[in-house]
């Protein structure tokens, strides 16, 4: 018995040994301890690092691509037509929403116009097409024409519906206005084209538009030549006239075939040389500004003649509206516009020397600036 017992402890102190010796040469046991996890660190890695947002990134204006407009374009019309191309560009201009700050002048003489650009207190003009050759050869080429800023406005109205033709004036008379102007010369020529003259075709002249629509209305069977919209109100005030010829469409089946081609011509625009020269973005400025509002008239009568109205041009909207389509309101410039003008003057030159100055503009008179991109 005593034999057994010391047998078994024997084998359990091997066995023990044996587990120490296992130990000591198979390593360290599995760690029943988590991996040790690093605490996030405080400073975000590199390659992931955000955009910082503490400071708002620096907002720079770009650079003006020319310089402040530091002057004022001074420009100066007349009521009727010829303004009528601009009311859009005036209204711009009275908002601060032109390109380059306008100021606009309205008068009803060209006698006023051509004083403040003689003194200098315009810079550009709208004015009658000779009226701005006369000025040119006063000054000795102190202005050029820019553009082309009316065609023909000027209209035979009566009552008398039989007269269809040119031919058909003979032995009859026709009031207009004033001797020495745009209808004057522009009937004058047609009847010499047609074989007639003031001895054939008695020419009674008044001093305004107005004198001539308040004869037609007194006068039966009168035949006056009268400017639009002066035709417009004549019109709307007696039913009985009606428009019974066209000047410009007569103008143009005259110079049908013509070797040095030309165009019924109302109203064109000038620039003082010296504002040219120093100024020359300001003009293709408004050369371009001008083309812009001419098309909004055109385009848009009903809200161009609100404006017209408001800024006196034409007394009454509703009349503005209706003469809108028949005054020919264009801005033309650049080649075309020389395509045409000097053989205009040519017409009055042949007419009348005094009608453009006693002779004829120089070649110099005439800006082309770069086509205008519209």
């Amino acid at each position: 018995m005593k034999k057994t017992v010391l047998t078994r402890l024997a084998a359990l102190a091997l066995a023990l040994v044996m587990l120490f010796a296992l130990t000591a040469c198979g390593g360290k046991a599995p760690s029943t301890t988590a991996p040790q996890t690093l605490p996030p660190s405080t400073t975000a890695p590199e390659t992931t690092k955000a955009p910082e947002t503490t400071k708002a990134p620096e907002t720079v204006s770009p650079e003006p691509t020319t310089a402040p407009v530091d002057f004022t374009v001074r420009v100066g019309s007349l009521t009727g037509p010829t303004t009528m191309g601009l009311v859009r560009l005036m209204d711009q201009a009275e908002k601060g929403q032109s390109e380059i700050p306008y100021e606009f002048t309205i008068a009803k003489a060209g006698d006023e116009l051509l004083a403040k650009m003689n003194q200098k207190e315009l810079d550009i003009a709208l004015l009658p097409a000779n009226v701005a050759a006369i000025f040119y050869n006063k000054t000795n080429g102190g202005v050029h024409v820019i553009d082309i800023n009316t065609l023909g406005v000027i209209y035979l109205v009566s009552a008398d519906t039989s007269i269809t033709k040119i031919e058909d004036l003979e032995g009859k008379t026709v009031v207009l206005t004033g001797k020495g102007n745009t209808p004057d010369y522009a009937l004058r020529y047609l009847l010499s084209a047609h074989g007639l003259d003031d001895k054939k075709v008695t020419l009674e002249y008044k001093s305004e538009a107005a004198e001539v629509a308040a004869y037609l209305a007194q006068t039966e069977g009168a035949i006056g030549l009268l400017p639009q919209p002066f035709v417009t109100s004549a019109l709307m005030q007696n039913e009985k006239l009606s428009v019974i010829m066209d000047m410009t469409k007569e103008w143009d089946a005259v110079q049908a075939g013509s070797t040095s081609p030309s165009a019924l011509i109302t109203g064109v625009t000038i620039v003082r040389t010296d504002f040219l020269t120093s100024r020359p973005e300001a003009v293709e400025a408004f050369l371009k500004d001008h083309a812009a509002s001419a098309d909004y008239t055109n385009q848009h009568a009903i809200s161009a003649a609100t404006l017209i109205e408001k800024y006196g041009i034409v007394g009454k909207a509703a009349i503005a509206q209706k003469a809108i389509p028949q005054c020919n309101i264009v801005a033309i410039s650049g080649n075309d516009m020389t395509d045409i003008l000097p053989g205009y003057y040519t017409v009055l030159y042949s007419l009348d020397p005094a009608s453009v100055g006693g002779k004829l503009p120089g070649q110099d008179f005439y800006y082309v600036a770069p086509p205008i991109d519209k």
